[in-house]
């Protein structure tokens, strides 16, 4: 019987850095590494009311606004002193709020540029630094959005800069090698418990989710999952490049159209 001990999947020993790793998506991610075995430092503005917990352990937590860079030094900091050492680093804080481009400020677009590329960068660049002087070098996951590749109508500029995170995925794939692999997830719809504030409740929910291929939106796990591999051995030759994990995207419209024109 295999040990469960020697399954590439066990993070055992390893430290991971999960940014708004408190809830929705990051909840799910820092979920599935807390199970995996590993120790899990989450960071957020605001401390979760509880502390995520699986698998027998906690995360332990930071505040920290992701788009100041001596806070980032903060919680890089942290994982070093309280661990020895930085593993993961999940780069999952971000989102923005639906706006007109015609008339969004510049503070907003700037905002959420700063937010969902800038403050990636910053972190990314913060943990090569230490991933770069250990033994076994590092992983860092960047997670991205559909918005980075398809219109993203009412959140250009959250689009643009998942765009321009996938961008960096690929640069940083190749400034950091061999020692630190830079990945990103490509995330479709999920289900996250503010979901109702952008598809309605729970029946609106489901025929959104049934405009997906595989007829459900994504759970925060799923996500989590995702990670799971891109940080494990059985990704040791992923680097610089992007997973799509979102449930085999949009129906092209014309087929609706078309079906609806022959009816």
């Amino acid at each position: 019987m295999a040990d469960p001990l020697d399954s590439p999947l066990n993070y055992t020993g390893k430290v991971v850095i999960v940014t708004g790793g408190g809830r929705g998506v990051g909840l799910g991610i820092t979920t599935r590494f807390l199970e995996a075995g590993a120790d899990v430092v989450i960071c957020g503005r605001n401390e979760p009311e509880a502390l995520p917990e699986a698998g027998g352990r906690k995360a332990e937590f930071v505040a920290a606004d992701v788009r100041d860079v001596e806070q980032i030094g903060g919680v890089i900091a942290f994982a070093k002193e309280r661990f020895g050492r930085v593993d993961v680093l999940v780069n999952n804080a971000g989102g923005a709020p639906e706006a007109d481009a015609a008339t969004a400020s510049p503070r907003f677009s700037e905002s959420i540029i700063r937010l969902n590329l800038i403050a990636p960068l910053n972190f990314a660049q913060a943990a090569n630094a230490v991933m770069q002087e250990q033994e076994g070098g590092g992983v860092i996951i960047n997670i991205a959005s559909v918005s980075a590749t398809r219109p993203s109508p009412g959140t250009a500029a959250y689009g643009a800069a998942k765009a321009g995170l996938l961008s960096l995925t690929q640069s940083l794939g190749v400034e950091w090698a061999p020692k630190v692999r830079v990945t990103a997830i490509i995330a479709g719809m999920i289900r996250t418990e503010l979901a109702h504030l952008h598809y309605g409740d729970d029946e609106g929910i489901a025929a959104v989710g049934n405009t997906v291929p595989l007829e459900r939106m994504g759970e925060p796990g799923d996500i989590g999952d995702t990670c799971l591999y891109l940080a494990s051995p059985l990704a040791s030759y992923v680097s610089g490049a992007s997973v799509t994990v979102h449930g085999g995207g949009e129906k092209p419209a014309f087929l609706d159209a078309a079906k609806n024109k022959s009816e």
